[in-house]
């Protein structure tokens, strides 16, 4: 009898789709798993830098390079013009106020000071000779006027005389008008005289004083002409030392034009170019220190340039603050620490490579079995070129990466391999 032979349900051609279908699964998941976040990346320890999260004093300063500089600089220019006559001292000298570094000859100005001065000493005597006249107008006036004192006193006395006696009929009418007629004119010639009198006094006041502001103003003119050639012998103004002189004899300079510069013997001064990004927050009177391997020096700032240069820096003067570090010379170039805090406790952040990847805004921490490193959020406040401020994410003995992330992309975890 034939029996029905019923046919295998799982044949090679099933078994090879079923087989398919759960690879194409399983792809997906993977596919998906690796996507969302939660990928992990090998890492071995030697090829990245692990530190640890510290709490200690925190300040925010940033590096700047300042050069060593006189706090007195002043430059000497040619105020008068001339030919490089005699040169007394070298570059270099050490000079007092007052001493004179060169002298320049200039035929122009020495002629227009002899020239006032013939015009002033021509003026002067011209003053006195009409001073002297004013005076001999003046005496010839006064003696005028005593002569017709003189005269009205004596018509007033006959006139008072022959008037008692007119009343008394002791002399006649005739008499008596001559005598009042000649009073009369000799008073009127004393008033006129008076008047003559005051009016020459004026004048001669008037006179005077336009004498000597004219005098006044030639003698002014005078001191000028005089400084000119004075200012062609160059003197230092200031105590200090000679630099820079470019000046030979012979040579011809121009009125401004450069000649020399005195460093004055006040002190340094350390001048400092900070990059502009800092400019609204360096201000006078802010603190500076010079670290060397013993001490660190303080300064502070003095003064600031506001105006920024072609290089997107601005410049900053510093003075030293008690003990000034020995041997400095001028044109040296320092390292100066520019303070914008003072120090305070703080969670501290080594800095690394890490934070061109994530902004400060994560890190990779290690895990306590120090096996393994994943994503954590954090927050970073101020800085300085070693440390980040930390104020939120992580605690003092934390262990994070801080070297680059460059190759790590999206990856959410790191497998540390020893």
């Amino acid at each position: 009898m034939d029996r029905k032979i019923e046919k295998s349900r799982w044949n090679t051609k099933r078994i090879m789709t079923i087989a398919g279908i759960t690879g194409i699964v399983l792809l997906v998941a993977g596919s998906i798993y690796f996507t969302s976040g939660k990928s992990k990346y090998n890492v071995p320890v030697d090829r990245i830098t692990i530190s640890e999260i510290t709490k200690g004093p925190f300040s925010e300063f940033i590096p700047v390079n300042g050069v060593v500089m006189p706090q007195t600089t002043i430059y000497l220019d040619a105020v008068q013009g001339g030919t490089v006559q005699e040169k007394y001292v070298e570059d270099g000298a050490k000079l007092k106020k007052g001493d004179p570094i060169l002298k320049l000859s200039n035929t122009d100005v020495e002629l227009n000071l002899a020239n006032s001065e013939n015009q002033v000493y021509a003026a002067q005597t011209q003053m006195q000779i009409s001073k002297n006249n004013a005076q001999q107008n003046t005496v010839n006036k006064l003696q005028t006027m005593a002569d017709v004192e003189s005269l009205y006193k004596e018509a007033e006395r006959v006139y008072n005389l022959d008037k008692k006696l007119y009343a008394e009929k002791a002399i006649g009418l005739q008499e008596f008008k001559i005598a009042e007629n000649n009073y009369n004119y000799q008073l009127h010639k004393r008033n006129l005289a008076r008047e003559i009198l005051r009016e020459d006094t004026i004048l001669t006041k008037v006179q005077d004083q336009q004498s000597k502001e004219q005098y006044k103003q030639m003698t002014a003119s005078l001191a000028l002409m005089r400084k000119e050639v004075s200012d062609l012998t160059v003197r230092a103004p200031i105590d200090g030392q000679l630099t820079s002189l470019d000046a030979e004899i012979g040579q011809n300079k121009n009125k401004g034009e450069h000649l020399a510069q005195i460093d004055g013997f006040s002190g340094l001064k350390v001048r400092a170019n900070v990059d502009e990004h800092y400019i609204s927050r360096v201000f006078t009177g802010m603190t500076a220190y010079y670290p060397t391997d013993d001490k660190n020096y303080k300064l502070v700032v003095k003064k600031v340039f506001s105006s920024v240069g072609t290089g997107g820096t601005f410049q900053v003067d510093m003075m030293f603050v008690g003990e000034v570090p020995q041997g400095l010379r001028k044109g040296q170039t320092l390292q100066i620490r520019l303070v914008f805090s003072d120090e305070a406790p703080a969670l501290l952040l080594p800095k690394g490579g890490f934070f061109q990847q994530t902004g400060g805004n994560w890190i990779f921490k290690v895990s306590d079995d120090g096996k393994t490193a994943y994503k954590v959020d954090i927050q970073v406040n101020r800085q300085n070129p070693d440390y980040f401020e930390v104020i939120r994410g992580l605690k003092p003995g934390d262990k994070v990466i801080t070297s680059s992330y460059e190759n790590y992309g999206d990856i959410q975890e790191l497998v540390l391999q020893k």
